[in-house]
């Protein structure tokens, strides 16, 4: 397995891998092989349509990260709905727009090493019972277009280190921002609706191709298509 992160070419090479089309209309059940993935209503469950409870962890964000296979403890919930903790992530959370997406040339500072994400991520994975996943989650459910979904499932098929949020900042703006427009391209395909981010797009994808051959332990990383020449 490579020492690093997946590089853009190969990640280019499974968007663009016929399969991958097929993945997102089965887990979003837009095609006729459509399954039940629950993690497909994580964005919709809900809804602010007046951006009430932008800044705000809501009870219906907490049932939207059991969505994705991840609970927060439930002393931690109640400090999100009702605690000093909350209070915190929404602090943090009222410093970064809810329209940036990741790809943005200003992205950066809401994203780097102490900045409101951040923050709000320290601020999470700091209290009992709350890894780096269920934090992750509860930021991306805050702030799709910003914060990526990213599990131990995504981590080994990309090859991933630390730093992952301005790592796929970076290759989100590389070569004219190729890796954007083919998550664009993809989701309008496959009739996802524009809610779920370009970034989410992309979590579905890698997770739907590496997840049934993922291993905790020893995993070679996920099976990347021949480049197209």
């Amino acid at each position: 397995m490579s020492a690093g992160w997946l590089e853009l070419p190969d990640i280019i090479a499974v968007l663009d891998d016929e399969r991958s089309l097929d993945d997102l209309r089965r887990y979003f059940a837009t095609g006729p092989k459509s399954c039940l993935f629950t993690g497909s209503k994580f964005e919709a469950l809900g809804g602010d349509p007046k951006g009430m409870f932008r800044d705000v962890v809501t009870a219906e964000d907490l049932i939207a990260v059991e969505m994705l296979s991840v609970r927060v403890p439930p002393m931690v919930a109640l400090e999100l709905l009702q605690g000093e903790l909350g209070q915190q992530v929404s602090d943090e959370l009222r410093e970064i727009p809810i329209a940036v997406d990741l790809s943005a040339e200003g992205a950066k500072p809401y994203i780097d090493d102490n900045g409101p994400a951040d923050r709000a991520w320290h601020h999470l994975t700091g209290c009992r019972g709350v890894n780096k996943t269920i934090a992750g989650k509860l930021l991306a459910r805050k702030r799709p277009r910003l914060i990526p979904v990213y599990d131990n499932v995504v981590a080994c098929a990309l090859r991933g280190r630390r730093g992952f949020w301005l790592w796929l900042h970076e290759q989100l703006r590389v070569d004219g921002l190729r890796m954007a427009h083919r998550l664009r391209r993809l989701r309008a395909e496959a009739g996802i609706p524009a809610l779920v981010s370009e970034i989410r797009v992309l979590d579905v994808v890698i997770w739907m191709r590496h997840q049934p051959q993922h291993q905790r332990k020893n995993c070679p990383g996920m099976t990347v298509p021949s480049r197209a020449e």
